[in-house]
């Protein structure tokens, strides 16, 4: 059998009529009640143990992102659980397809930008380069800018001074995002504001998350968050009040005739 016809393997996970493994400890005797959650889910995610700034990183993380009030996510959560109240996972999962790239999964968007500065030559020549150029195509810059948050995310701020007290991280990725935070300002001529996506991408990738697993790390949070949703709405529900307040305030026009 050659090789691209053998079948595929998993490291993952396995288990036998008296036990189970993650990866290659045993989840009885190795894992349950002798590691935090943080700590399991980056080896499973990563495939390697996490050193103990790669759990102060992502708790960090974890914590910001998972929750930002009653955004978009934690609306469709609250309508969809209103609606079946029987299925709270159908309407984690709701809320969980708004983690994209307009709302809180642009860490992936902002990493993407990230590496691009990483990879040139010149940062500095690179960073003014892509911030005309989203300026020229009127498009919003990921990670940076913010409509409650003026004139700086205060989220931003603590996760990069969390990052910069890190003498284990190598920094490449906060300097790259504060050196195009700042060509981002001289080509807008005012301040923009790094949101907390944008910090996040930054302090992901100084611990070695791949960008396309950023978004990831944004689920999981966002997914207790809007568990806490839940546990509110079942306290003293806001679905149907929201509802009928998006129904009164958009009116219906009829179409005139052609």
């Amino acid at each position: 059998m050659n090789k691209a016809s053998q079948p595929p393997t998993t490291e993952l996970c396995t288990h036998s009529l008296t036990g189970m493994s993650y990866r290659d400890r045993d989840l009885v005797n190795e894992l349950i009640g002798e590691r935090s959650f943080t700590d399991v889910m980056f080896t499973q995610i990563m495939g390697r143990r996490p050193r103990p700034v790669d759990l102060r990183i992502v708790d960090a993380v974890l914590i910001t992102l998972m929750e930002h009030g009653l955004t978009p996510s934690a609306i469709a959560t609250r309508l969809i659980y209103m609606s079946a109240p029987e299925n709270l996972q159908g309407a984690v999962s709701a809320g969980l397809l708004a983690v994209g790239s307009q709302f809180v999964g642009t860490m992936e968007n902002c990493a993407a930008l990230l590496e691009q500065l990483l990879a040139s030559s010149d940062i500095d020549a690179k960073a003014r380069e892509i911030a005309q150029d989203y300026r020229a195509r009127k498009q919003p810059l990921p990670g940076f800018g913010h409509h409650l948050h003026k004139p700086d995310d205060p989220r931003s701020i603590k996760l990069i001074q969390l990052a910069q007290q890190e003498t284990e991280l190598g920094q490449a990725h906060v300097n790259a995002l504060l050196t195009f935070n700042k060509a981002i300002d001289e080509t807008y001529g005012r301040h923009i504001t790094i949101n907390a996506t944008g910090a996040v991408a930054a302090l992901l990738g100084e611990i070695g998350i791949p960008t396309h697993l950023m978004r990831g790390f944004a689920v999981i949070s966002r997914a207790a968050g809007l568990v806490s949703h839940i546990a509110e709405e079942q306290r003293m529900p806001s679905g149907r009040f929201i509802w009928e307040t998006i129904d009164e305030a958009i009116p219906y026009v009829k179409k005139a005739s052609e």
